[in-house]
């Protein structure tokens, strides 16, 4: 793996690290190829329970590198292709899938600005936590380009379809606070605690009953594009599930034991 991606597992927490600092971590090829493994495997490894996705330096993801992109999309002017742009599906979308739908909860330990495909990112984590200095900005029309990197889905399901538009149409920094207001952060903390409540965060999640966050992460997903009776019936199904982990057997004893559940992830 690149050392524009950073990758590690502890104690069932993967930790990914875009490590780009010195281009605000700014996506080149290179970095969203590393990218895309880390997730990947992260969501494949049966070892891992909850991943932690964060960045080093002053940013935690500008987006596209722009500087890269502007000499591959002279290339494809003077050759006449348009490979430039299919970064979005070789890249962007398999990393976005893979941490929406990964059964295992993301977080995202946001330590700075957030722009276009770093908000995406940002986006398709379970649970962010954000630094009180840290930005988010759609920015994508701002360069003349529509939404990617899942950002037309995950934005309105936080904050409404409305809002959403405007925040597209119109790119503007929005602070750590007003993204906690709008729905965008769940938790604000000091940037110089930035580092540490993330890992707690995510800690926390990948020493819990793995198969219940699988089934809430695939429920909510569900409920999004169904009805209430077809979300009713999935449910069941997945508290079925739920309901059969060796976690579930655990918690119930230790509920009666009056103990802490330590959770197995299955």
């Amino acid at each position: 793996m690149a050392d524009s991606v950073l990758y590690d597992v502890s104690d069932g927490l993967a930790t990914i690290t875009i490590n780009r600092p010195e281009a605000m971590n700014a996506l080149s090829t290179e970095a969203k190829v590393a990218l895309r493994e880390a997730v990947l495997t992260a969501g494949e490894d049966p070892a891992v329970r909850a991943v932690l996705l964060t960045a080093t330096g002053r940013a935690f993801c500008v987006g596209q590198d722009l500087k890269e992109h502007i000499t591959l999309l002279a290339e494809d002017r003077k050759t006449g292709s348009r490979t430039t742009m299919s970064t979005v599906g070789e890249h962007y979308n398999p990393v976005v899938r893979a941490l929406a739908g990964m059964p295992k909860p993301v977080v995202a330990g946001i330590n700075g600005v957030a722009a276009g495909a770093g908000m995406g990112l940002a986006l398709a984590a379970d649970y962010r936590v954000v630094a009180d200095t840290a930005k988010f900005t759609t920015s994508f029309a701002g360069v003349a380009l529509t939404a990617d990197s899942g950002v037309s889905w995950t934005l309105p399901r936080l904050i409404g379809p409305s809002r959403a538009a405007d925040l597209l149409l119109f790119p503007r920094s929005i602070g750590a606070q007003e993204a906690l207001d709008l729905g965008i952060a769940n938790k604000v903390v000091p940037a110089d605690e930035l580092a540490a409540e993330a890992v707690a965060v995510a800690r926390a999640l990948a020493e819990g009953p793995t198969v219940a966050y699988a089934a809430i992460k695939e429920s909510l997903a569900f409920a999004a594009a169904h009805t209430l009776d077809e979300t009713l019936d999935k449910e069941d199904e997945l508290q079925g599930r739920a309901g059969a982990s060796e976690d579930h057997a655990i918690a119930v004893e230790a509920f009666i034991a009056k103990e802490k559940p330590k959770y197995r992830g299955r």
